[in-house]
């Protein structure tokens, strides 16, 4: 148990014995920096639970700690606030628990506990990836590892939406203004070649709509009748048919696109176990509505239309095949997430990192689910998040105007050779060393600022304002990591260190307070699907290990002792923030 679950326990045992009350929780917060104490017991909560003056109360919880439990040698009390003060001895025992555990914080798999599968990325196939990607990749990927740390089992997966009328688009662009151009020929990756028809046919739309208008048709006539759309909803039934050129043409031109998209991962640094394709899983479902119109799940309208009523849930009624008998988004995504238990029969929850205007989706697919009798679907979870601008304005795929993943990553890693050239905090490196810091750098700069934001919240992302070497950024926190590193260089780690000998001094005590919370920050953050969790501790870390080494001399210390003890220290804190940038998915160099 760590320092919070321990005091957990004997302030309910305090609460039952002096008060004949149980509590089921008891609130912590961090002792405020003007008073003694470790870690402060909210006493007002308890109100609720019994009734009485809050700074007795206080006090006589912490007369019973006092007395009971061998962490706590004293505490004051603050109008309803318990501030209590814990004993070194706990503190340098954790530490015996730290030292040379290079997987701190992360629990192994439970035996039989059932699996997770997150899904993340499910990008089109009719243009490469951009900011908006970006952003949902790395808070699936960040969940994915937050939850495998946590002790889960996981299995990362996407769904790439690689057919329907916007793949024709493109499709259909190429075949009349191609002329026959592949990645190839034209030196374009190929998720950007697909991506180019797909604006040429935005273009070609819009040509044809301004001419039927200029002949008498309305704007929406116009819209509806334009030849080029015409010939794509053509060209998709062509597809839905098994049609030989056109299934020929969908499957060259896909290939360009996953062979673009792996590259992209590849240099976001990302990664899946399992893909679904939606030209596999669009039928899937069906089946599943005839079972659901046995049970009553669904009904039948007079158009042979069949839905999902859901208004006495609070929401509405829902389609799930049309008149003529084709499926739907959701019946599609129901035949899914029913499909994904079947190949893996340890998975027991999902989640579906996607964008916040699909949240209402989400609450039909997992009600529908629920109804359909699947017991699984209690641990089905939408990681919604807000979307992400530049200080340019919004994005337009269709008119061209999109971030570019790649561009992005590039950019980041100029942006990081600029600043790092301007500080001077390369000199003595080869031309090779640089360029590889700078991509590291620049990739753990975008995602931390990324991932620093709770997933809920809108961002205007600043590539500049990331990359700074001071305050909560990426490069700050990774200029201290090889801060340590330098440290360690010239130190002696394998010296023994006899612990009974140390006194702790109060800036060595906060950063052993502070590394105490990481194993239980990591579950909260798993708990609540979270990376800020962990982004915003490890800064709190580095702050912490920051006022160390300006307070306290390490490599200069007064005694051997008190030398190997601050080395050590130093190395846990390194250790912790390679463990929870990892599950960030950021590097840590060792020279900075």
């Amino acid at each position: 148990m760590n320092l919070q679950e321990t005091l957990s326990h004997h302030v309910k045992q305090a609460v039952s014995s002096l008060f004949n009350a149980d509590l089921l929780t008891v609130e912590f917060q961090a002792t405020r920096k003007e008073f003694a104490g470790d870690i402060t017991v909210v006493v007002f909560p308890m109100l609720r639970v019994f009734k009485g003056n809050p700074v007795q109360i206080g006090q006589q919880i912490g007369d019973y700690l006092v007395k009971h439990v061998d962490e706590v040698k004293a505490f004051n009390v603050v109008k309803g606030f318990l501030n209590i003060e814990i004993t070194d001895e706990y503190y340098l025992n954790f530490f015996k628990t730290l030292q040379d555990k290079e997987d701190y914080g992360f629990v192994n798999p439970t035996q039989g506990e059932k699996a997770v599968m997150v899904e993340y990325s499910s990008p089109n196939t009719n243009k490469p990836l951009h900011l908006g990607h970006v952003r949902n990749n790395l808070l699936g990927y960040s969940v994915a590892e937050i939850l495998k740390a946590s002790g889960k089992t996981v299995y990362k997966t996407q769904i790439i939406n690689d057919r329907g009328i916007h793949i024709c688009k493109s499709m259909l662009a190429w075949k009349y203004f191609g002329n026959g151009e592949t990645p190839k020929s034209s030196g374009l990756k190929g998720d950007k070649l697909v991506g180019k028809y797909y604006v040429k046919f935005d273009q070609e739309f819009k040509k044809e709509i301004q001419q039927l208008i200029s002949e008498g048709k309305t704007e929406e006539e116009a819209k509806k009748e334009a030849p080029i759309l015409l010939e794509a909803q053509q060209m998709l039934l062509k597809w839905e048919a098994g049609d030989v050129k056109t299934v020929e043409l969908w499957k060259t031109m896909n290939g360009w696109v996953y062979k673009g998209f792996a590259e992209t991962y590849i240099n976001l640094g990302v990664d899946f176990d399992t893909l679904y394709y939606e030209s596999e899983t669009y039928l899937l479902g069906k089946e599943f509505v005839t079972e659901g119109l046995k049970t009553g799940v669904f009904f039948k309208k007079e158009d042979g239309s069949v839905w999902c009523d859901l208004t006495a849930d609070g929401l509405d009624e829902k389609i799930v095949l049309r008149s003529d008998g084709t499926a739907v988004y959701m019946t599609q995504d129901i035949g899914t997430a029913i499909q994904r238990v079947k190949d893996f029969p340890d998975v027991g929850g999902m989640v579906y990192t996607v964008g916040n205007e699909q949240e209402y989706h989400f609450q039909v697919l997992f009600l529908i689910i629920k109804k359909l009798g699947f017991e699984w679907a209690k641990n089905l979870f939408h990681l919604s998040y807000g979307m992400v601008d530049l200080p340019s304005g919004k994005m337009k795929s269709r008119e061209g105007t999109v971030v570019d993943a790649d561009d992005l990553i590039v950019e980041m890693a100029k942006t990081a050779e600029t600043i790092s050239e301007e500080l001077g905090k390369l000199d003595g490196y080869s031309e090779v060393e640089k360029k590889e810091l700078y991509k590291i750098i620049g990739l753990g700069a975008l995602k931390y600022h990324i991932l620093k934001v709770d997933p809920k919240k809108h961002i205007l992302f600043d590539p500049k304002e990331s990359i700074d070497f001071q305050g909560n950024t990426g490069p700050f926190i990774q200029y201290t990591y090889a801060r340590i590193q330098s440290i360690l260089r010239k130190a002696d780690l394998k010296t023994k260190l006899s612990l009974e000998e140390v006194t702790l001094h109060e800036k060595e005590k906060e950063l052993l307070k502070q590394l105490e919370l990481f194993p239980g920050l990591i579950q909260n953050a798993a708990d609540q699907h979270s990376p800020a969790l962990i982004a915003n501790y490890t800064y709190d870390l580095v702050k912490e290990f920051n006022s160390f080494y300006q307070n306290v001399s390490i490599l200069g210390a007064g005694t051997t002792i008190e030398k190997t003890f601050r080395v050590q220290l130093s190395y846990a804190v390194a250790q912790t923030i390679k463990n929870a940038f990892s599950l960030l998915g950021i590097a840590v160099p060792e020279r900075m």
